[in-house]
């Protein structure tokens, strides 16, 4: 069995998980989240606990299981606690702001960059608009558009400057030398 899927998930307190043909349905304080299993997959729910089981052997089978549970075990965690990622701006008058569900970015191009939030994605800028916190419940979301966010102005290999995560270390080229 897979060394992921074999572990089990414990439910908190505050979340109800639901499971209605093969479509589980996760609750909790911060929102819900819904996940269809694959085929030859299953779950049983006892006592706050959640364990992921799978039919056969099939090569398919085994590569889902892992998956299966890691995408249910952060089901749980987002909307029990929710997920975070920051990004920090790197650049000399490059800056960030909130707008609603927007987010304003002046970083070197001619005109500010509008970036448009989906639906269940918060975000915050520091006082000195270099830092974004992204804030949400689906993991995957909130990494993907941390990953479009930085893809705007992705950071220069030479200077620094750019959109970058804030525990991403950026290794600087030096640059040419000159005659000697």
């Amino acid at each position: 069995m897979s060394r992921i899927g074999r572990k089990p998930i414990q439910i908190p307190d505050n979340v109800n998980v639901t499971v209605e043909n093969r479509q589980i349905i996760v609750k909790g304080p911060k929102g819900q989240l819904s996940y269809s299993l694959p085929e030859g997959i299953g779950i049983t729910i006892d006592n706050k606990t959640m364990l992921i089981t799978r039919e056969s052997d099939l090569s398919k089978q085994r590569a889902l299981h892992g998956l299966a549970r890691s995408l249910i075990s952060n089901m749980v965690t987002g909307v029990s606690q929710g997920f975070t990622k920051a990004l920090q701006i790197y650049g000399v008058g490059y800056r960030a702001q909130v707008s609603g569900n927007k987010i304003i970015l002046n970083i070197g191009y001619s005109h500010p960059v509008e970036f448009v939030l989906p639906e269940g994605i918060k975000a915050t800028v520091d006082e000195k608009q270099t830092t974004i916190t992204l804030h949400g419940i689906d993991k995957q979301l909130v990494g993907q558009i941390a990953a479009n966010l930085r893809a705007i102005r992705p950071p220069d290999a030479y200077k620094g400057k750019g959109i970058r995560y804030t525990d991403e270390v950026l290794k600087l080229k030096p640059g040419k030398t000159g005659k000697k």
